[in-house]
């Protein structure tokens, strides 16, 4: 069964009048209207159908889910503790298989951030950087000016050789999103990577997070968080779950465009829908 999509509006709108510019019907002659080629729709990077996970001890970590994740969109997981988000996650990126229905990936080029750095104590900034491209094969003489460019990006110019050990948690996590995007991803999959930060570190990086998917530095995100504002703030769309099994309950579209500067946060509209989207949250955790 699908979920309820929870489509956010301007409030002030009357349900059911027609848009500024007239009848809805139109005139009933005069010039015909200026035929509007249809509008392109991007392509679908992972589509989840009727997919189940159940773990070898007998847990059942996820109910049917259906899902896609489309080119352009940053698609934010909010959800009780063990309600299946970073689950989802593994199955996007092929870390583990679903125990029914399928996972379709239309790109290989898919970068995972985990909760924690995973940074190699003994290899500089740079090194750590370039560490997912020598890996995956990548030629030297290509990934060493993209380690350069992404390392000036998420604003740690200057640190290129330091080891993890002298930087700061904050610092260690630009690190971890550096060495992902240093592969250009078209998904890119982030688990509660902000997490353990303070909130002052927690809100500047996810405004650079913002300002890297607005740069294009990658296609398409998916995003588990505990942070409601945060999920509003960085998204396009932001998907409810219920605790375990986990199953999508409501998903909501957020209007807001880019940029999206750090006052956003206080307005009438995002605190509005922010509030929806904490009342959902609530509601499929008493249900």
């Amino acid at each position: 069964m699908r979920h309820r999509i929870a489509t956010y509006s301007d409030e002030s709108s009357e349900a059911g009048s027609p848009r500024a510019g007239g009848d809805a019907s139109g005139p009933a002659d005069g010039p015909a209207p200026e035929l509007v080629a249809p509008e392109l729709v991007a392509p679908e990077l992972v589509t989840f159908t009727g997919v189940e996970k159940r773990f070898p001890d007998g847990t059942q970590a996820l109910a049917p889910i259906d899902l896609n994740v489309r080119d352009g969109e940053f698609v934010s997981i909010v959800g009780a503790s063990g309600c299946g988000k970073s689950t989802l996650l593994r199955l996007a990126s092929g870390l583990t298989e679903a125990t029914a229905g399928t996972v379709s990936a239309l790109t290989g080029r898919i970068s995972y951030v985990f909760q924690d750095p995973t940074l190699l104590p003994w290899r500089s900034v740079r090194r750590n950087v370039e560490t997912l491209a020598e890996l995956t094969g990548v030629p030297r003489a290509e990934y060493r000016p993209r380690a350069a460019e992404v390392i000036e990006l998420v604003g740690l110019g200057g640190f290129e050789r330091h080891r993890p050990r002298s930087l700061s948690g904050g610092m260690r996590m630009r690190v971890s999103l550096a060495r992902s995007l240093v592969l250009s991803p078209d998904l890119f999959l982030l688990d509660e990577p902000f997490g353990a930060l303070d909130e002052i570190s927690r809100e500047r990086l996810g405004g650079e997070l913002l300002r890297l998917f607005e740069l294009r530095r990658f296609g398409a995100a998916m995003f588990v968080t505990h942070s409601v504002a945060e999920a509003v703030f960085l998204s396009t769309r932001v998907l409810v779950m219920s605790p375990r099994p986990g199953r999508v309950v409501a998903e909501f579209t957020v209007p807001f465009g880019f940029p999206r500067p750090a006052e956003m946060r206080f307005r009438e509209d995002f605190t509005r829908l922010t509030a929806a989207v904490s009342r959902r949250l609530r509601d499929g955790e008493a249900g």
